[in-house]
């Protein structure tokens, strides 16, 4: 796992130089490296992904937690790398208006989907009141 962190963080930092090298005379080539070097680190993640979704699943499964319950919970904290994702590629190309909007659609859209959590935690402690 060390030797896979360094080995992401020299690539990225190789990446950077490049890009900085390359910045002044292609920008737009630039973008397009950071682009790349972003994808590619997220492909290296994957099996790492992978191992920790497993684990929540059968965290999940021993506690007799309800599957849609975990399910919307990945998808919030999903929506939550992807927007970030995004909105840094948008800072990367000076675009911040174009990454405040991408973070505001990201926080919308988790704020949509915890709304049946929510409301099941709420019913829950209501049931749990007296008289109620």
């Amino acid at each position: 796992m060390t030797l896979d962190l360094l080995q992401m963080v020299g690539f990225g930092l190789v990446a950077t130089f490049l890009a900085l090298l390359i910045k002044e005379q292609q920008p737009a080539f630039a973008f397009l490296l950071t682009l790349f070097v972003g994808a590619m680190l997220f492909f290296f993640l994957m099996d790492y992904i992978e191992a920790a979704l497993t684990m929540l699943d059968d965290l999940a499964n021993h506690a007799n937690i309800e599957p849609v319950y975990l399910e919307t919970m990945l998808k919030i904290i999903g929506i939550a790398y992807v927007a970030e994702f995004g909105a840094q590629l948008a800072r990367d190309a000076d675009e911040g208006t174009i990454a405040a909007k991408i973070e505001l659609a990201g926080k919308v859209l988790i704020f949509v989907m915890a709304i049946p959590i929510f409301r099941t935690l709420l019913e829950t402690v209501l049931s749990l009141l007296p008289g109620a």
